[in-house]
């Protein structure tokens, strides 16, 4: 069972959530995730997520927890802030860029959320953080996220965060949303996720909307994002001059303008 925090989302586009704390309750943070804490709450760092999953099986597991967040290009350790004192305590927790924080109730998932792989930010501890293959060889290469995406599971809440305004998706059964696939934020588990080649040569090569989108079909609800992190830096790229090598979203037009642009 996971903790049973109180939050507060304050912000408009640079958001930060507020998480009150009873005696006794903890809340895991991506280190360096931290904005303030209120005396009373200790902070330890700590392998893997502080689940039971992770710290049932002792030293062995709790590096195989650490070891999927290294699969997951997130960092070794992680943060658990808990309330040591006799009253209620407030910790916060800053979104990293320009954003929404989305507040997930897992429990209202059948306890179970699939989200990108920079996108949490914290969440109460009993919630585990794990790796979600893509076994489709397509989906892998070419679906923005790569072979793994993340998994949140448990009862909790659990936070995350994505670029620009969110956009929350209810796909009733056989529905199909196809979208950029860096704008996919998060899915529940009983959406299915595959990746569909744009048609036509003008399309591929002018469009500015890069080879893939992905195919989402429902049932189950997606969030999506307007502003991925990787759409916002290459514009500030874009400015910096051209001696600044660009990332494009897998677009053709990119490599062209970089030619056209003399590099």
């Amino acid at each position: 069972m996971a903790h049973e925090i109180d939050y507060v989302v304050y912000g408009e586009e640079m958001q930060f959530v507020e998480v009150e704390l009873d005696p006794g309750e903890s809340v895991i943070a991506e280190a360096g995730g931290m904005m303030y804490m209120e005396s009373g709450i200790q902070m330890e760092t700590i392998f893997g997520d502080g689940s039971d999953k992770s710290s049932g099986g002792g030293l062995t597991g709790k590096l195989f927890s650490a070891g999927k967040r290294l699969i997951t290009g997130e960092s070794l350790f992680m943060t658990i802030f808990s309330n040591q004192s006799r009253g209620k305590k407030k910790v916060s927790f800053a979104a990293p860029y320009p954003g929404k924080i989305i507040a997930l109730d897992l429990k209202q998932y059948n306890g179970k959320v699939i989200c990108q792989k920079d996108a949490f930010l914290c969440a109460a501890k009993g919630v585990s953080l794990g790796i979600d293959f893509k076994r489709k060889l397509g989906v892998g290469f070419f679906g923005g996220e790569g072979f793994i995406m993340q998994k949140l599971e448990g009862d909790g809440w659990a936070f995350v965060h994505a670029g620009g305004t969110i956009c929350k998706k209810e796909l009733a059964s056989g529905e199909i949303l196809k979208v950029d696939t860096g704008c996919l934020v998060a899915l529940t588990q009983t959406v299915k996720y595959d990746i569909e080649m744009v048609k036509g040569v003008k399309s591929v090569l002018f469009g500015g909307e890069g080879l893939f989108f992905a195919t989402l079909q429902g049932p189950g609800t997606v969030w999506l994002q307007s502003l991925p992190f990787s759409r916002l830096a290459d514009r500030i790229i874009s400015q910096a001059g051209p001696n600044v090598q660009r990332k494009d979203e897998g677009s053709l037009l990119g490599t062209i303008g970089n030619l056209l642009d003399g590099d």
